[in-house]
């Protein structure tokens, strides 16, 4: 769980997450596309992909390979084990 604090920590990362949460299967081009013209972070690919690597590492995206393509989705797994662990309480 560790790893999954570190990668929330940096707030690009919050931000990707952020995008994929608004759509999955994006490709390291729409990504970066979506965070230049929505948020103004103007980070090179070589930035968003260390970044995705970090976030995929902590498990919080999943990346599958179609044809030529890296598509990243958002895997709410580890979010759901914070919120089970220190939010549902009913």
């Amino acid at each position: 769980m560790g790893d999954v604090f570190k990668a929330l920590a940096d707030p690009t990362r919050r931000t990707i997450l952020d995008e994929l949460a608004d759509r999955d299967d994006q490709t390291l081009f729409e990504i970066c596309s979506r965070l230049l013209t929505k948020h103004q972070l103007d980070s090179t690919r070589q930035a968003i992909s260390q970044h995705l690597d970090v976030l995929e590492a902590a498990g919080l995206i999943d990346v599958r390979r179609e044809g030529r393509y890296k598509l990243h989705s958002i895997n709410r797994g580890p979010l759901e084990h914070i919120v089970d662990r220190w939010l549902d309480r009913s």
